[in-house]
């Protein structure tokens, strides 16, 4: 039996992009859910392949992208909670914020969905100890907000570059995509104190690079043949080192700046998107002839029954 991995997919929308830029217009919550949810759903159907979506709670308040989630818990997603306003910031919440945060995004989506979230992402990776408390508080499964690169840092001064943001606004978002020794965290699930699952994203063993696809878009606008070099290596790598991969996408690994002009400042939206769909679905196919890639819950559940054979194994008398 192969073993387990995941697949997820945060379902940020147009408005969350431009708020964390500090473009303007963010405020009326403009989208693409409609355009995107069913090139996604097409894309997963061809793979056979069952992920997890991690949803904004606001987007789940508008009528307009209602039928668009329905979608998705329809096919038989996991559903999942990505905080209710998108801000990459949540380290700096208080307790009861992060209750009333996460809270309202859990109402909302299971309003439109049917289905109630057990597993969570900050945004932009945004984590602490007191948010996870609160998860387990909340009678969350798992946690998946760590993002084990070296490269975080980096990304975030090119954001911050590129960005039309204040210097106030560029300090609330200085806990953007990590900190430089996020890097040396472990890649595989593990539990935290409180119980808590924690599913890292899974970056490059060894060199601690990003493999989520919308870096693979970045290189593919480059060369195509690169990207494909990359993840390839990426996955001889998880294999050497006993890696099981929780792999990331974002709505833009399926849409190009013709779809979404608004989007043309962001890596990889020069690539048309008929070349992105089928790079995410190598991606896909690939995972799937090495591991058995599933929902978060499944992977998380997968290590939990790990863990606990291994520990009977450990008190069993010699």
């Amino acid at each position: 039996m192969k073993p387990a991995a995941s697949i997820s997919l945060d379902l940020d929308n147009l408005w969350s992009y431009l708020k964390t830029q500090g473009a303007p217009g963010w405020e009326s919550f403009p989208g693409y859910l409609d355009v995107v949810v069913p090139r996604i759903l097409d894309v997963l159907d061809r793979c056979g392949q069952r992920i997890t979506f991690f949803i904004v709670g606001q987007d789940a308040t508008m009528e307009s992208n209602r039928a668009s989630l329905r979608q998705i818990a329809d096919a038989g997603h996991e559903i999942a909670n990505h905080s209710f306003m998108h801000e990459p910031w949540l380290h700096l919440y208080s307790r009861e914020r992060l209750h009333q945060e996460i809270g309202d995004a859990e109402n909302a989506i299971a309003a439109v969905t049917g289905k109630q979230a057990r597993g969570f992402r900050g945004p932009g990776f945004s984590t602490s100890p007191l948010v996870r408390d609160v998860l387990a508080e909340r009678g969350y499964d798992y946690d998946a907000s760590l993002f084990p690169s070296a490269l975080g840092p980096v990304a975030r001064l090119f954001f911050f570059l590129n960005s039309k943001l204040s210097a106030e606004e560029k300090a609330q978002r200085k806990g953007l995509y990590g900190k430089f020794s996020d890097a040396f965290g472990t890649l595989n699930p593990f539990t935290w104190e409180n119980g808590l699952v924690e599913l890292p994203v899974t970056t490059m063993p060894l060199l601690r690079l990003p493999v989520h696809t919308t870096y693979l878009m970045f290189l593919a606008q480059k060369s195509e043949f690169l990207a494909k070099l990359y993840w390839n290596t990426a996955v001889t790598l998880c294999r050497a080192r006993n890696v099981a991969p929780s792999l990331l996408l974002h709505p833009t690994d399926f849409l190009d700046e013709q779809d979404v002009p608004q989007m043309s400042f962001f890596p990889g939206m020069k690539l048309p998107a008929t070349k992105k769909i089928a790079l995410v679905e190598h991606t896909i196919r690939s995972l799937q002839r090495h591991w058995q890639p599933g929902t978060m819950s499944d992977h998380a559940a997968a290590f939990a029954s790990s863990a606990a054979a291994s520990t009977r194994l450990s008190v069993q008398p010699a």
